[in-house]
């Protein structure tokens, strides 16, 4: 177990370094500029300067912090994104603890990222880190409903929990469930983007009217591990993503499954590139009315649609 913590998180390392880049060169590409260019070729190294130079730079505590708290916010943050991958099936045979719970401990787990979103922002001292917490947990809250309704469906269809189960499934009646789960689909996309408070919903870091939000007070290396549980916690909704809807390493023989599952996560994660690049941040009130008036009802409609084929195929 020690041994495949260790290998999963220097990849999840290496894959955020340069999830970070894809997503530059991407935004930069859709925006008509070259991006980052200057570090390695084609800027590969660009992302490990930036992280070097965080490193680097003096670790502030202000003076009237919750200093603890401070110190431990940022963990918090990373660790439940990085848990996640433990019950993570990448191949048939490439995988952590197989639970028959595991969507319910990936969707448990992973909401605790939100205490540290919590504690940063409240223990800072900052009336702007305060505002951008509250504003992120009422947002990350608000949208983990319809998230979790959203997989509803699949379980509904499926009769498990468990993420092998889900992927054999989808294998055995030769269609992913992107087609007959589309709009759970879409509901769990809009969803994931504003669990992950990523751009056009990234309010609790607006920086027109936070300054930086709920990191505002934070320099250095624990600014690094709040972007490093963001950028963990996108591959682990990415990778849940591809389990759910794109039939996880399943494609055809030529390439191998790992290869499958890779190229589906990171199509899923263009997509969100491509939304950063061309659509302008949303107003607060406008988000939450669209959670809750408009994202909850369609996968409760996706729910009802779903169960009644259920019993019409036969239960």
């Amino acid at each position: 177990m020690v041994v495949y913590a260790g290998i999963v998180m220097n990849l999840l390392l290496g894959g955020v370094t340069f999830a970070i880049l894809f997503e530059r060169k991407v935004i930069g590409y859709m925006q008509l500029r070259p991006g980052p260019n200057r570090h390695g070729p084609w800027g590969l190294l660009q992302t490990i300067a930036d992280v070097t130079k965080l490193l680097m730079k003096e670790d502030i505590i202000p003076n009237e912090a919750d200093k603890k708290i401070f110190v431990l916010a940022p963990v918090l943050a990373f660790a439940p994104a990085f848990a996640v991958f433990a019950v993570l099936p990448f191949t048939e045979n490439l995988s952590g603890a197989d639970l028959n719970i595991g969507i319910l401990y990936i969707l448990g787990v992973s909401s605790i990222t939100m205490l540290g979103v919590l504690m940063g922002g409240w223990s800072s001292n900052n009336k702007y880190s305060l505002l951008g917490s509250i504003r992120g947990i009422a947002q990350m809250v608000s949208y983990e409903i319809p998230l979790v309704l959203s997989v509803l469906g699949i379980i509904v269809l499926v009769g498990s929990l468990n993420l092998r189960d889900i992927v054999g499934y989808q294998e055995s009646i030769g269609i992913w469930f992107i087609i007959p789960q589309f709009l759970a689909f879409i509901v769990y996309f809009i969803s994931s983007i504003a669990e992950l408070n990523r751009s056009p919903f990234d309010l609790p870091e607006a920086e027109s009217e936070l300054v930086s939000g709920y990191h505002t007070e934070y320099s250095g290396f624990r600014f690094a591990f709040f972007m490093l549980a963001e950028y963990t916690y996108a591959i682990a909704i990415s990778a849940l993503a591809t389990i759910l809807f794109f039939g996880g390493w399943l494609g055809p023989a030529f390439l191998p499954g790992i290869i499958w599952f890779l190229l589906k996560m990171a199509a899923f994660m263009f997509g969100w590139y491509w939304l950063r690049a061309t659509l302008p941040r949303a107003r607060v009130d406008h988000l939450m009315n669209f959670g809750w008036k408009v994202l909850i009802p369609l996968a409760l409609l996706n729910i009802v649609i779903t169960s009644i084929i259920k019993v019409w195929m036969g239960g």
